[in-house]
Formats: structure tokens, sequence, C-alpha cells
């Protein structure tokens, strides 16, 4: 059994092999490893977490590389499915010299989007202390249901629910899809991880007070809101506060924000009662600021996800420069 279990994609980033180009200018690109909610599981098992995924890839040779990768770093897949109907997601990114990310995806559908009820390892998620979840199978059927059948699950049997709404516009029909599905299961979850851009989408507020309080419902413990290499904020039913960033040569973005969320729920893992102390919840959000600065330091998500012993020392390093 795992400790902390996510569903979602599990999908291909093709990343172009030089940084500061679009996908029209990318001379050439490396495959890696991606897929929101797998980033999470593969940065736990790194961790030394332990940790499974559940969701499905296509019976072919990019499905059972994505396999073996999540095997490497220990990640359980006993919740992995195959599908003969659909190829495996694929998604083309660059990190273009203006700093924004660009997204070109090919799922039409994926295997990821045929994932069913059915195929879902309850027994993985009962046993759990934490069941993180994404938005993007909430898009269509029949992932949709899977991804509400499994979130029932986790709630019946007092599993605590992580989730990361995790922006993906051009993936929904238009904008306002894109806002109601990711909103559909805002109340179901405990923990909530948002950017500064999602929060924006989500409730047109640039003040980001406002927002939270737009956001905020009773069963809350903690959101979120991360603002990059500035650090985060986070908001509990008892303080709110900030933690800042670290400063780090970044080659490309892709993952940080998942590597933020293996780092904040290893930490909450470790200390489930961190949300009521704000000593310790700055302690975790420090470590989940590291975890997602260390990410950007290489190409790709899985790839670049550091261990503990990484990002104990850069930590330590970063103490000690600051002394």
């Amino acid at each position: 059994m795992a400790d902390i279990v996510a569903l979602g994609e599990l999908l291909i980033d093709f990343v172009p092999t030089v940084s500061g180009v679009t996908l029209i200018e990318a001379p050439a690109f490396k495959k890696a490893p991606g897929g929101a909610p797998a980033n999470v599981a593969a940065g736990l098992a790194k961790l030394g977490v332990s940790s499974a995924f559940l969701g499905k890839v296509g019976d072919d040779a990019f499905g059972w590389f994505l396999k073996a990768t999540l095997d490497e770093v220990g990640v359980n897949t006993e919740g992995l499915v195959f599908s003969k109907d659909a190829r495996t997601a694929l998604a083309f990114v660059s990190l273009r010299a203006d700093g924004e990310r660009e997204f070109m995806f090919y799922r039409h559908p994926s295997a990821d989007m045929l994932y069913t009820p059915e195929e879902v390892n309850f027994n993985l998620i009962q046993n759990a202390h934490i069941f993180h979840l994404g938005s993007i199978s909430l898009i269509s059927e029949p992932s949709r249901s899977a991804t509400r059948a499994a979130l029932a699950a986790a709630r019946q049997h007092g599993v605590i629910v992580s989730y990361d709404p995790n922006l993906r516009v051009a993936l929904w029909p238009d904008p306002q899809a894109a806002k109601s599905g990711m909103l559909s299961i805002w109340q179901e979850a405990d923990l909530i991880k948002v950017s500064e851009e999602e929060l924006f989408f989500l409730t047109g507020y640039a003040d980001v007070d406002q927002a939270v309080k737009t956001l905020w419902h009773d069963q809350l413990r903690l959101l979120v809101v991360t603002f990059g290499r500035h650090g985060c904020r986070y908001f509990t039913p008892h303080f709110k506060g900030q933690v800042g960033g670290f400063t780090v040569q970044a080659v490309d973005t892709t993952g940080a924000g998942d590597g933020f969320v293996a780092g904040l729920l290893m930490g909450l893992l470790k200390n489930p009662q961190a949300w009521q102390t704000e000593d310790a919840l700055r302690q975790v959000c420090r470590l989940a600021n590291a975890v997602g600065a260390l990410t950007t330091t290489q190409r790709g998500a899985i790839p670049a996800l550091p261990t503990r012993a990484q990002v104990d020392a850069f930590i330590k390093s970063a103490a000690a420069q600051s002394d």
C-alpha cells in the first residue's frame, strides 16, 4: 500500500533541446515523462515517500516507457491500466524567451481520457493517508466519472483530499467550461495548491486575499498560492502568511508546481497537524519551495524532480549563504 495516491494524466512531454524558443523555432525536442498527478507521485517517491499512481496510458511504446519510468523511481503502478483503443497522450512544451510556457497537446482522444470507474484501484485509495488529483481528468467522460468515483471513495474512507486545479485552458471546450470544471470539486478538497494565475482565472480578483476569501470553504484545512520564484502564501482557518522562494538558474519550469506539491504533501504527511501551527507550516512551505525551485534546474518534469538528499543539501546551502 502507499501513503499518498495520485490520480490523473500520465503523458510524454516533448521539450525543446534549447531554452527560450517557441515551438515553431525549436530545432529538436527531448522526450520527457510527465503529467501533473504523475509528476507529484514521482516527486514523492524520489523524496522517499511511499506513493502510487492511478490512471491510463496507451498499450504502446510510450505507455510502457512511462510505466518503466514510474517503476524506476519507486512509484507503485498497480493502478496503472493500458488502453488498446487510444494512444498515450503527448504534449509539446516550450519556455519562450518572455518566460511564458507554450503547449500543444495530442489527445483526440488519448488513453487517459478513456479511464473508467471500473478501472480505478479503490483498494489503494482507501488505504492511503492522502489522495491527490488535478482537474484534467474532469474534462470529459469516462475519466470524469472515474475521477469522481475515486474522490468519493477517498471521502468515504476519511482520506485527506489534495487538489491542484492545474489550469490548461486549451484542453477544455472554452474558458468558462475550464472554470466550472476546475471548481466542480473545489468544495471536496481538504488541501488546495493554486498558482497566482489560476487564482485570478477562477475569481477575477487580482487581490490574493480577496480571491482566497471568495474561494474559501469550511472544509479547507490549507490553501497555498504559489508565485514561482517568489515563493508562496498560505491560508488556514487560523492564520495566513508568506514564505519566500529560492533563487536558482532556471532551465525549464515544467513540473515546478508539481514538485512544490510533492514537497508540500511530504511535509504534511510527516506532520499532519502542521496546518494548525504556523512555525511548522512555514517549514513545510519552505521545503515545498525548495523542491519546486530545484525542479526548474533541469529539462523535463520527472527527470528533474530532486531527491530528499538534494533538497536537504540545497536548503542547508541556502541557509549558510544567508547567514
